[in-house]
């Protein structure tokens, strides 16, 4: 279960980082609302997983998938670059999050 609410939580940082962008240095309301409240979610349920889970692996995997889903983001709304070396460095992170849940 802890795993579920950490993957959870990655996906309300992806959010959060979108709407960052979004809210142009939250001089817009309703992204800045929306960047607020996926923030407090996201920091409860990383903060919750960590009940269980190894602080270290909590939070490399959390950041890890908002790394890989921003990312993501970028590219398919933003056009940011796909380059071979960028998307290999992601699946590199996406190796790193699998090695942590593995490893225990």
């Amino acid at each position: 279960m802890a795993w579920t609410i950490l993957i959870i939580a990655g996906l309300f940082e992806i959010i959060w980082a979108l709407g960052l962008k979004y809210s142009e240095g939250f001089s817009k309301s309703v992204p800045s609302v929306i960047t607020v409240a996926a923030m407090i979610v996201s920091f409860y349920l990383l903060s919750y997983s960590m009940k269980t889970l190894p602080m270290g692996t909590a939070y490399a995997v959390w950041t890890g998938i908002g790394a890989m889903g921003i990312f993501v983001c970028g590219v398919i709304f933003f056009h940011e670059p796909l380059t071979l070396i960028r998307g290999v460095s992601v699946l590199l992170i996406a190796a790193g999050i699998a090695g942590l849940k593995l490893g225990g």
